[in-house]
């Protein structure tokens, strides 16, 4: 599987496994769709072998809950699960799961993806099992938000820092992979993020939603308030609100760093401030989705007050 870009990183697992010095805990730290998770699972090939992947009986990969919530037991009184969380009952399977020894791999593997999405409990909870793992046991906590974790769980592992990658180095892969047409397009979305390049190769049909969710953001930029508000309500409902948003998060940076280069555009209707305010609003519209109980309705209202 090739790696785009994170070589420092990179490398500087491959000689930690080179020479024996793999510590029992990682904190993948990053935006996302940096690789972040790739890289894990290429880490833990170097340790087991090539054929330890997702699936793997001593590989364990911990996510959030999505979707409707979750009734705890059948039989206690009616406790549920909020989407979108990993939750103390997970950590503890997971606790059991890694008192086990290795079916057949070298190292018991558990991989916490969006480990910020832990509940206050089910940090509380991994806490003693990352201060005292047992045996032949490995952990990667992936995580875009560190500071939503327990200071003492950063602390206790070997942190890794992502960051983006050089647009020469997507916009290379993505010219290996890709049509002339589509390549330069698709690097455009891709804002130095390893992991989106991935995902427009392996669905092609990615793009063209994309370029579809870039026409319909044209449209209601160009529209009234009550238009606008009548979208908001549609779009609050939408399953993948978060990537629209990334999307548009891309569309306006993009406008904005033509408007430093001086680069003239035809859609380029905003001054720099006005994109500042547009891009701070829609960072500030995905974190309180994705952090609080905003009602999303409202939040892409006021959003909309700002196109």
């Amino acid at each position: 599987m090739e790696i785009i870009g994170h070589q420092k990183q990179w490398q500087f697992l491959k000689k930690s496994v080179e020479f024996g010095k793999i510590s029992h805990a990682y904190l993948f730290s990053g935006q996302e769709h940096l690789g972040k998770k790739r890289i894990a699972l290429e880490f833990v090939k170097l340790i087991n072998g090539e054929n330890f992947d997702i699936g793997h009986p001593d590989l364990i990969l911990i996510e959030s809950e999505k979707g409707a919530s979750i009734q705890i037991t059948a039989t206690a009184p009616p406790a549920t699960h909020q989407k979108n969380e990993i939750h103390i009952s997970q950590i503890r399977e997971l606790i059991q799961k890694l008192s086990l020894k290795p079916y057949s791999a070298l190292f018991k593997v558990a991989i916490i993806d969006q480990a910020h999405l832990m509940t206050k409990e089910a940090q509380h909870s991994f806490l003693k099992t990352l201060e005292e793992p047992k045996g032949k046991t490995l952990l990667i906590l992936i995580t875009e938000a560190p500071k939503r974790l327990l200071a003492t769980i950063p602390s206790r592992c070997e942190v890794i820092k992502f960051s983006p990658v050089k647009e020469v180095e997507i916009k290379s892969y993505l010219r290996e992979n890709l049509s002339d047409k589509d390549w330069e397009e698709a690097s455009k979305f891709c804002l130095g993020r390893p992991g989106e390049a991935v995902d427009f190769i392996s669905d092609p049909q990615k793009l063209e939603n994309r370029k579809k969710i870039i026409k319909e953001l044209i449209k209601i930029s160009n529209s009234g308030l009550a238009f606008r508000f009548q979208y908001a309500k549609e779009l609050s409902k939408d399953s993948n609100l978060r990537e629209i948003l990334d999307i548009w998060l891309s569309y306006f940076r993009n406008i904005l760093l033509s408007t430093i280069n001086n680069q003239q555009s035809t859609i380029n209707k905003y001054s720099f401030f006005k994109l500042k305010n547009i891009l701070s609003q829609i960072q500030n519209t995905n974190f309180f989705l994705t952090s609080t109980n905003v009602n999303p309705r409202l939040a892409l209202e006021i959003l909309m007050l700002e196109l």
